[in-house]
């Protein structure tokens, strides 16, 4: 059997990587002198309330150290593994991956992937290429379907504010300006592993709009949908479900997922994003 390792960005918390039996590498995150494992010592509320009371986070990658004691592990009651990890355009998580694997006895036996994403879009990968493994795929299979998988989703989402992304470094400060101007909310995708402002909208049809840009991609075809959100906000949850429903879109299955600590401390608080690919 091979083993899926992914890291925290993917926002799989504890209970969602354990009944997809994903394994998962904390990043860090220092906050008030203190620094945390990503989703183990801390949750997403705890970063939210912090930043919306003015405060700054910040994150720091995954230790090589902490990859190779996680590879020798899991090759002990596994052939090989899978390690699917944020984009390194945004962190340099999958470079200190790389480096693991140079250490261990047999680096053969581990395939390191940039998935060129983060946030529950690296999740659906996790996700499919666990399927994958479950059926027997081999390495080779493995990555293949997780080109297939990025290449077949859509996923979108928008920030109350750019300002968080500029911080941290993920965008310009041009690309914070045009994005906030007009008053007008951005929307923003992955764009060979960094994140772009696509286009803006109004905040009342910011979640319309990219519903209407899912169903111009899938039409009718079957399809997953996944609803983030920076926050738990029952109300917001239910409204961009009911959204969804009434979407047109043919939905076989659904999920929600929480923006953790990492990416929260990044985007900020009121990001929501939707994303689908096909139901296979």
């Amino acid at each position: 059997m091979i083993a899926v390792l992914t890291d925290s960005t993917s926002d799989l918390s504890p209970q969602a990587a354990q009944y997809f039996g994903i394994h998962v590498v904390p990043l860090n995150v220092p906050l008030k002198g203190q620094t945390f494992l990503d989703w183990q010592e801390i949750e997403p509320d705890a970063v939210y309330q912090h930043m919306l009371a003015g405060g700054q986070a910040t994150t720091s990658p995954v230790s090589v150290e902490m990859f190779e004691e996680h590879y020798l592990k899991l090759l002990q009651t596994h052939e090989a593994v899978v390690s699917l990890h944020i984009s390194r355009k945004l962190s340099d998580t999958v470079q200190h991956a790389r480096l693991a694997r140079q250490r261990l006895p047999e680096p053969e036996r581990v395939r390191v992937i940039d998935s060129y994403l983060a946030a529950p879009p690296l999740a659906e990968l996790a996700i499919a290429a666990k399927a994958a493994a479950d059926q027997g795929q081999t390495l080779d299979d493995i990555d293949r379907i997780i080109q297939q998988t990025r290449q077949e989703m859509l996923a979108e989402f928008s920030v109350a504010s750019l300002e968080y992304l500029r911080r941290s470094g993920r965008i310009g400060r041009a690309t914070e300006v045009m994005g906030n101007l007009l008053n007008l909310r951005p929307i923003l995708y992955f764009n060979q592993g960094e994140l772009q402002v696509n286009r803006r909208a109004r905040t009342q049809h910011v979640a319309l709009d990219i519903l209407d840009r899912l169903k111009a991609k899938y039409g009718q075809e079957p399809v997953i949908v996944t609803i983030v959100h920076a926050g738990r906000d029952p109300e917001r949850f239910t409204q961009l479900h009911d959204q969804v429903k009434r979407s047109g879109l043919n939905v076989k299955k659904g999920r929600t997922l929480l923006l953790g600590p990492v990416i929260c401390a990044h985007v900020g608080p009121g990001t929501f994003g939707l994303l689908a690919r096909p139901f296979n």
